[in-house]
């Protein structure tokens, strides 16, 4: 299997690279504008790496005219430019691994699945929390439970970063979505699998750093925080919280996260990844955040 990855700089991309490596994957190209992407030779030492798109983009094409085929296009680029770099990969034929979120809005997601009828192409995100063993238990206990019951759910997520996060991408509200979407995404659409569809939603709060509200579900009510500022932290320090209740008790998920990304690639290439209509009710929910706020 052929592999191209856009965004090898970021914090994201070694997840991607040793799920690569993982499943046996050939890592032919590199694209990133930084060139701080030394990580590659822990993994792919020989592949070539392009700091411009349009060499980038030349060389695939070269490649595809010889004959070589890419099977896959990874994304771990800033959340503003997925939109398109997935029609890149549409494009060239392959199919898209693409780091969460997909897009920003959901409108864009709604165009990107129709070209994927037209370039007969799948596009796959990471959601790897439905493929953590607590959350696929907590899944089964709520499809379990009686139809009227309503579980009490609490949600306290802070990962504190630096005075460098304000000025990056991931602080530009434009670029990243907000906190809400860039930290919270994945935490939004794993309550949309495990207690059922939107049904209300309020805001308590909403600062830059700091975003708060109550969210009702099918099977849930939900308080939630997020933060990327210490001092909304409950031990006032850099080190990341987070905290899940459900009906009063902590549930625990902090472990078992190290092989989610290669997990979620075998998947992908088994036909069962998650497509980009599994992803659109939270992408869709995170937009109704944003809009209220």
């Amino acid at each position: 299997m052929n592999f191209v990855l856009l965004g090898a700089a970021g914090y994201i991309a070694p997840r991607h690279l040793k799920a690569i490596k993982d499943v046996g994957g050939n890592l032919l190209a590199v694209l990133d504008p930084h060139d701080s992407v030394g990580v590659l030779d822990s993994y792919f030492p020989d592949t070539l790496y392009f700091k411009e798109f349009e060499i980038f983009d030349r060389y695939i094409n070269k490649m595809k005219a010889d004959g070589t085929n890419i099977d896959y296009v990874s994304i771990c680029t800033p959340n503003y430019l997925h939109e398109s770099h997935i029609m890149f990969g549409l494009r060239i034929g392959a199919d898209v691994i693409c780091e969460k979120p997909l897009v920003i809005k959901s409108k864009n997601l709604s165009r990107l699945i129709k070209e994927t009828e037209k370039y007969q192409s799948n596009i796959y995100t990471i959601l790897q929390l439905r493929l953590h063993e607590a959350i696929i238990d907590l899944k089964n206990t709520v499809q379990s439970s009686s139809t009227e019951e309503k579980f009490e759910v609490g949600i306290q997520y802070f990962t504190p970063r630096g005075p460098w996060y304000k000025y990056s991408w991931k602080g530009d509200e434009h670029a990243s979505g907000g906190i809400a979407m860039n930290i919270g995404i994945h935490l939004f659409d794993m309550l949309l699998w495990v207690f059922g569809e939107y049904h209300k939603l309020r805001i308590t709060c909403s600062k830059q750093d700091y975003i708060s509200g109550i969210l009702r579900l099918k099977k849930a009510n939900i308080n939630w925080e997020l933060s990327t500022n210490k001092r909304y932290s409950p031990h006032k320090d850099s080190k990341p919280f987070r905290k899940i209740t459900i009906n009063g008790e902590e549930l625990e998920f902090s472990k078992g996260f190290t092989e989610l990304h290669t997990q979620s690639y075998k998947e992908i290439i088994a036909g069962r990844g998650f497509s980009a209509q599994d992803a659109f009710a939270s992408i869709d929910l995170v937009n109704k955040i944003n809009n209220i706020k």
